[in-house]
């Protein structure tokens, strides 16, 4: 157990995995408990949110499964009340909610073009509406949201909602990092490259062609990458977990891509 995050408590959505593995918002509260903050984990299936509960717990960590949709006002409302009463305050709040829906402009529904926006996009905005006066009544805050490198470059899947979503996530932390600098809030966004967890085994076999074939996946999206592997969870929880912390203190309105290198290699 570290000291990083001492004293500090963490909200994190998406802290659930949607298959078997550690997917971002898994790793980012057992990282974030580990370096000793109080974890409020919240996820839309409240089993997966326990197992992460459980797992920080059995690290003899903190934490607080908490189910709740995040893209609905009054359910955001009342995970924030619930944090706030449970833990008395929230330092950290990081965004990770996230889908994908392949399809171009022209392919995609309305349906699932609203729905990719609502968990993507609507959600970020909600939660950090809701967070961002509890910070400014403390003076203080670290707010990370989950990107992607789609927000930046076409990655070899036509999934354009994706793409747009993505993109308003990196502009959006911008703006709200400007907005409440002055009140001590810091807000930044990661944008992960090509990662092997459960979300993409579980919707991106099929754009691969691979069809239900997660070796094939795997296989697929490792070629892609400049280090000739894709990264994992972990390495999205420690950018997580750096631009939560003090450390980062003067770090503000920044996208920290991490990728291996592929936005250097899609020019």
């Amino acid at each position: 157990m570290g000291d990083r995050l001492h004293g500090k408590v963490a909200l994190v959505t998406g802290a659930g995995s949607i298959g078997p593995g550690i997917g971002n918002g898994k790793a980012t509260s057992i990282l974030c408990a580990r370096e000793g903050a109080k974890v409020f984990a919240v996820d839309m299936n409240l089993d997966a949110a326990k197992e992460t509960a459980s797992m920080v717990e059995g690290e003899g960590g903190a934490a607080i499964a908490h189910q709740a949709d995040v893209t609905d006002t009054q359910e955001v409302a009342a995970l924030v009340e619930a944090c706030e009463k449970t833990y008395g305050r929230i330092d950290i709040l990081v965004n990770n909610v996230g889908i994908a829906r392949t399809g171009g402009i022209v392919s995609t529904e309305e349906a699932d073009w609203d729905l990719v926006t609502d968990v993507n996009q609507k959600s970020v905005y909600l939660m950090c509406r809701a967070v961002a006066p509890i910070m400014q009544r403390q003076g203080k805050g670290a707010i990370v949201n989950i990107a992607s490198i789609a927000a930046h470059r076409w990655t070899g899947i036509n999934y354009a909602s994706y793409y747009a979503t993505k993109g308003a996530v990196v502009a959006l932390s911008r703006a709200i990092a400007l907005e409440f600098a002055q009140d001590g809030i810091r807000c930044n966004s990661v944008s992960p490259g090509l990662m092997n967890t459960p979300m993409v085994h579980h919707g991106l076999t099929a754009a691969y062609g691979a069809e239900g074939d997660v070796d094939n996946l795997v296989k697929q999206r490792d070629a892609q990458c400049p280090t000739g592997k894709m990264g994992t969870a972990w390495d999205t929880a420690y950018a997580c977990l750096f631009l939560a912390s003090d450390e980062a203190g003067y770090v503000n309105a920044h996208d920290l891509v991490v990728d291996g290198g592929m936005i250097a290699k899609f020019v």
